[in-house]
């Protein structure tokens, strides 16, 4: 073997060694880059959906304040409750649930109910009853419990009416002058209000220039899920409900941790980055597509395999001239 084949060969392990070093680096900072993306994308849109819950519940909390200034009898209650719920729209209904025989009138139930009907109005129902005896329910007995205001568990209603539904509730106790307890206020919003709101929030955040002020190739193909403590998604697109079974992440959004893990969801593998919401037992996952998160790497591997070439076919034409 002559000389110019052992330069050759050396030129192009040293060119390989570059390359492959090149793109380790490369790599390293690729995915040190798409850790703080995604991670900082999630912090987002948990916060603009925590704004745009606060803002529900403050509206919810100005209609129950009337409510308490309205507790001398069961019409002024009704009154307080149909003239502030055009507040905020986008609650479903607005309820007042009162212990029993607080007003002897209305016997053992008097749970005023104002909600959509089936037009942009409101209309009121009464539906406390032996059938349904709101007293025994989680909410009821949790508001009494606790003594404040709080998320209920997701749930779904039925009645065999339009109002059947999947719904949350904000709940909190109202008290008399003297402390003791009169109702249990609840404002509820359905999951379908829930998905717009989320997805508003996501259109926003992808087209957001200073969010993502490099896009490297992407096409920000993410979507957003709110998560349930136990794994089960509360909130998600059309077609991409999963269930998270993962320990690890089950123990994180237990205890209320951001982490993220690699699974395939609804069939396509993906990089899911999640976190809690501040002040409710729920967490925002986001979901990008390896296939999309990926393209950075395949555009530079493609890109220093080329360049490699090149080198090795170069240093073979110096030689050739030697």
């Amino acid at each position: 073997m002559n000389k110019k084949w052992y330069v050759l060969i050396a030129a192009s392990v040293v060119i390989l060694v570059v390359v492959g070093v090149s793109y380790w680096a490369f790599s390293a900072a690729m995915r040190a880059e798409t850790n703080v993306r995604y991670a900082g994308l999630q912090s987002v849109i948990a916060a603009q959906l925590n704004k745009t819950i606060r803002g529900m519940e403050m509206s919810a909390i100005n209609v129950f304040n009337e409510v308490e200034k309205h507790m001398d009898s069961p019409e002024s209650v009704v009154q307080a409750l149909e003239e502030e719920s055009n507040l905020n729209p986008d609650v479903r209904g607005y309820f007042a649930a009162f212990e029993p025989n607080f007003f002897p009138s209305k016997g053992q139930w008097f749970e005023p109910y104002i909600h959509h009907s089936d037009s942009s109005d409101f209309e009121i129902s009464m539906v406390g009853s032996a059938r349904h005896d709101y007293t025994q329910s989680d909410w009821y007995k949790h508001a009494k419990d606790i003594k404040t205001s709080f998320w209920s568990e997701p749930y779904y209603y039925y009645d065999g009416t339009y109002i059947s539904g999947h719904y949350c509730t904000f709940v909190k106790p109202v008290y008399t002058a003297d402390g003791k307890l009169a109702c249990v206020c609840g404002a509820d919003i359905t999951f379908e209000w829930l998905t717009k709101a989320l997805q508003r929030i996501d259109d926003a955040c992808r087209n957001d220039q200073q969010v993502n002020k490099y896009h490297l190739m992407r096409d920000f193909t993410f979507f957003s899920m709110v998560v349930d403590h136990d794994g089960s998604c509360i909130v998600h697109p059309e077609g991409k409900k999963t269930v998270f079974k993962d320990p690890e992440m089950l123990k994180n959004l237990e205890q209320q941790q951001s982490g993220m893990i690699e699974m395939e969801v609804d069939g396509e593998p993906s990089l899911v980055y999640y976190g809690p919401i501040d002040g409710i037992d729920w967490s925002v996952a986001v979901v990008a597509p390896i296939s999309d998160v990926s393209k950075p790497f395949r555009c530079m591997r493609w890109t220093l395999l080329f360049l490699s070439i090149i080198g090795i076919v170069a240093v073979g034409f110096i030689c050739k001239r030697m």
